[in-house]
């Protein structure tokens, strides 16, 4: 059966979700691989609205396996909060439909302290976090010093770990002049939260190879965006995990041979949350049409996105080193009614036309897009289920698409509700 790897090929909020729950009713196991509780998913089913952001979003359907894997960082209480809040709106997370990989590391207090008073400390410089302590969980994993979820069944390790972790943060809190964090405390309250959270823990890469070998399919789902890869974003103004395709093998401990294909989620237009070079924005009445038909506000921080005209270079770029095979595109339907559409086929920078983004902060910041025009359509594309129910012009905006980015559509979402999907190629039938 197909294994399945589902990343967004922009700057995340490309829809991932519901395309991730279309996708989900035909896997057996639905896997979070990478990044934490700044994810945010919004899932439409019916009448019901669900907002993940640390869960698989095949949590929702009491038959999936859902899997955290070692490539999150755990915010234990948020996750616990998560299950709870999903448990008011009917949906039963249990330790037999929800497994966290036993190697996971730990987002405690002190990373979230952290990561919003770097933030005050840069001023006008800052990246853009949310503040959530993801970037220090990360940092801790890297320089050997996490407390994992494994330590939460070995009391006498997790005391001696979160001494030492607190006495390396405690001292960068001191010289931000923030409050710094008592041991005491948080291991109170990590030995409340424990017996709550390892009836969930598991060795999941044992489970995931026990699923590859019975032929079950697996659904990876990938958080945040392309751009916003550690290695191959937008640096330094990116997340701390690498978002890209081959972070499912590793985060998850699942054998790399066995992902069959790569969707990359990708909007009908541009956006961005938080700081950092965007080229395609656009700062006017446009980009400001574009961010309320589409509703542009960020499912966990509730900010506004920046908008602006797809970025075919960006797109193109992600295609080519995420190995992605198809594209999911999105929000088409937030396009209804301009008379003029563009996109970025190149960028212009000191007088050289590039066709990459390249690498350095201020080229990035000095890049000026090369557009292409199309004539926009009158009619609505919104509940689109076919391409017969498209515009012409619809028609021809999209295959130009497919010419500049390099990659086939697969799917195409005409509206958030999970049945306005136009099936181009189903990526689980490879």
């Amino acid at each position: 059966m197909a294994n399945v790897v589902v990343v967004g090929a922009q700057w995340g909020d490309e829809g991932k979700g519901k395309i991730v729950d279309w996708l989900s009713e035909r896997a057996d196991v639905v896997v979070r691989f990478q990044g934490g509780h700044n994810a945010g998913h919004t899932l439409v089913i019916g009448n019901r609205t669900f907002k993940l952001s640390l869960l698989p979003s095949g949590v929702v359907r009491p038959d999936k396996l859902s899997i955290i894997g070692n490539g999150v960082v755990v915010d234990p209480w948020a996750l616990l909060d998560e299950i709870k809040r999903l448990g008011e709106q009917g949906v039963a997370i249990t330790p037999g439909n929800l497994q966290v990989a036993d190697n996971a590391a730990l987002i405690l207090p002190v990373h979230a302290a952290l990561d919003k008073a770097r933030e005050v400390a840069r001023g006008t410089r800052q990246i853009g976090t949310t503040g959530r302590g993801i970037g220090p969980a990360y940092e801790d994993k890297v320089a050997r010093r996490a407390v994992r979820v494994c330590d939460l069944a070995d009391p006498a390790t997790l005391v001696a770990k979160v001494e030492d972790l607190l006495f390396y943060h405690n001292a960068q809190l001191r010289g931000f002049g923030a409050p710094e964090a008592a041991a005491e405390p948080l291991l109170a309250s990590l030995e409340a939260v424990a017996p709550r959270i390892l009836p969930f823990v598991k060795p999941v890469w044992e489970s995931l190879d026990a699923a590859r070998k019975r032929g079950k399919r697996v659904l990876f789902e990938g958080a945040q965006g392309f751009m916003l890869d550690v290695d191959h974003g937008t640096y330094p103004y990116v997340t701390s995990s690498n978002t890209v395709a081959g972070m499912a093998a590793v985060g998850a401990g699942f054998a790399s041979g066995a992902l069959s294909y790569v969707l990359g989620i990708v909007k009908a237009y541009t956006t961005r949350v938080g700081a950092g070079p965007f080229p395609t924005e656009l700062a006017d009445a446009t980009g400001r049409a574009l961010g309320e038909r589409g509703r542009e506000f960020g499912t966990v921080t509730g900010r506004p996105r920046r908008c602006g005209w797809f970025d075919a270079v960006l797109v193109r770029q992600a295609v080519k080193i995420g190995g992605i095979d198809g594209i999911a595109l999105t929000k088409l339907d937030v396009l209804d009614g301009f008379t003029e559409l563009k996109v970025c086929t190149s960028y212009r920078l000191h007088g050289e036309v590039l066709r990459r983004l390249p690498p350095g902060a201020s080229a990035q910041a000095g890049v000026e897009p090369v557009y292409e025009t199309f004539e926009g359509w009158g009619e609505s594309t919104k509940g689109a289920r076919s391409w017969a129910d498209l515009p012409a012009t619809a028609v021809k905006y999209i295959r130009r698409i497919e010419e500049l980015i390099e990659a086939p559509v697969a799917m195409l979402s005409t509206s958030p509700e999970r049945d306005d999907t136009i099936l181009v190629r189903d990526p689980f039938a490879v």
